[in-house]
């Protein structure tokens, strides 16, 4: 998420903003994250607490057997990446087609809800973007269009944070 604060963290991992605090509290302690004042500001992690997640997460990785299924899940992921980026922009560049382009957007989630299953089933945190993109999706469908492209917890957000979290996973540099 690069820099964000309690509230965004808090909705991103479902967790109450109090509990997510308290932990970015201990983090900062401990040198894993720093807090920059301001509007702009919030919540950012640190060359050390990069590593300290690698860690972690290459731990829960192995530790779970959940390699072959996440790096299968992740192949699955890039093969559907260039056309939902396609639907973003043709989401953003055609804005009179857009109930078109948000039918594609729904027919497309139904294969990224497949691919967000097997990541799930094989490391629970996965269950979170699942959870969120058919957020996105719904709201979109509603009528609250920034759902798409535009809000933070938008269907293009999530899915750039779930890229970002299977590189990390798989240790894959961008």
């Amino acid at each position: 998420m690069g820099v964000a604060g309690a509230a965004r963290l808090a909705e991103a991992a479902a967790l109450p903003t109090s509990d997510v605090e308290s932990e970015l509290i201990d983090l900062a302690v401990a040198g894993l994250v720093t807090h920059e004042p301001g509007v702009f500001g919030g919540w950012g992690i640190t060359d050390a607490g990069r590593a300290a997640d690698a860690a972690r997460i290459r731990d829960e990785l192995d530790t779970a057997g959940a390699r072959p299924t996440v790096t299968r899940a992740y192949g699955d992921f890039m093969v559907l990446n260039p056309e939902v980026l396609d639907i973003f922009t043709a989401w953003q560049m055609r804005p009179d087609d857009r109930s078109r382009v948000l039918a594609a957007l729904a027919d497309f989630h139904l294969r990224a809800d497949a691919v967000c299953a097997d990541l799930a089933g094989a490391l629970l945190r996965f269950q979170r973007y699942r959870d969120r993109l058919a957020r996105a999706l719904a709201l979109a469908r509603t009528g609250a269009l920034e759902y798409v492209t535009d809000d933070l917890a938008s269907y293009h957000t999530v899915w750039f944070q779930l890229h970002e979290d299977l590189l990390v996973t798989l240790d894959i540099p961008r």
